[in-house]
């Protein structure tokens, strides 16, 4: 029994890493369709199962060297592929073979960036990501589809905006700039009412027009990376600066 019901944890994470790609999956079907909305909607969908699996596998002690390689594939299709596909046939296609290449650039990188980690996974910092995570990359993007379908402007916007996007997305995550990680949760275990209620309100927020939230929620962490790091950097530099010393001659003079 302790044996089945071991083998049985197991199972747990592995499936939420199976919705997880079955969301990004339907995405890029979706984007194929032209149905854009219902592609970004399935990025999130994807985005929350995503999370969800690794916290379940740390939770339940069930971490496993073939659970890490599964979630890093499904990211690599879910979080690089169908967010590729989708900017491409929502607003890079008319680019032709820059668009494509734009496109292609998001996922070499997004691959890069899970390498990376995979290799750093050991010795990296708990509190923060080394560059930008591919599914808040990904997210982005789907954010970006929302809002601007909520908004209703014409094409040459997006046309516009878009490509530069995807340049400056793929190049954080392969960029040393850091991003808070949320795996410090010790703030939340301490308070637990408020932090229940403060998930509540979240999602209030989100559910009354979740094509400007979720755009807001993600290009904020997006410009959270920059902040974070020039902050740290700056309170590295003043705890290395040397101390004044004490003036000499005052108190020669005093003597």
């Amino acid at each position: 029994m302790k044996r089945r019901k071991h083998k049985g944890i197991y199972i747990l994470p592995n499936l939420l890493t199976s919705i997880s790609l079955f969301a990004g999956f339907y995405a890029i079907i979706a984007s194929i369709n032209l149905k854009f909305s219902h592609a970004a909607y399935a990025v999130f969908v994807s985005g929350i199962f995503d999370m969800l699996d690794g916290r379940v596998a740390r939770l339940t002690g069930s971490t496993s060297r073939f659970g890490v390689e599964f979630d890093s594939l499904s990211d690599a299709i879910a979080f690089g592929v169908a967010p590729g596909i989708l900017v491409y046939m929502w607003a890079l296609k008319g680019y032709g073979r820059f668009g494509w290449l734009a496109a292609f650039l998001f996922v070499a990188c997004g691959a890069l960036r899970l390498a990376r980690f995979n290799v750093q996974a050991d010795n990296a910092q708990k509190r923060s990501f080394l560059g930008l995570p591919i599914p808040a990359a990904a997210t982005t993007i789907a954010g970006c589809v929302l809002f601007y379908s909520w908004l209703g402007y014409s094409d040459g916007i997006k046309t516009v905006f878009m490509p530069i996007l995807v340049y400056l997305l793929a190049l954080l995550m392969v960029s040393d700039i850091r991003y808070y990680s949320f795996k410090d949760m010790s703030f939340f275990r301490g308070r637990p009412f408020r932090s229940t209620v403060a998930a509540i309100l979240f999602l209030v927020i989100i559910f009354i027009e979740p094509e400007v939230t979720l755009f807001l929620v993600t290009s904020l962490y997006v410009l959270s990376g920059p902040i974070y790091t020039l902050l740290a950097k700056k309170k590295i530099i003043l705890e290395n600066a040397p101390r004044p010393k004490e003036n000499q001659a005052g108190s020669d003079g005093l003597l």
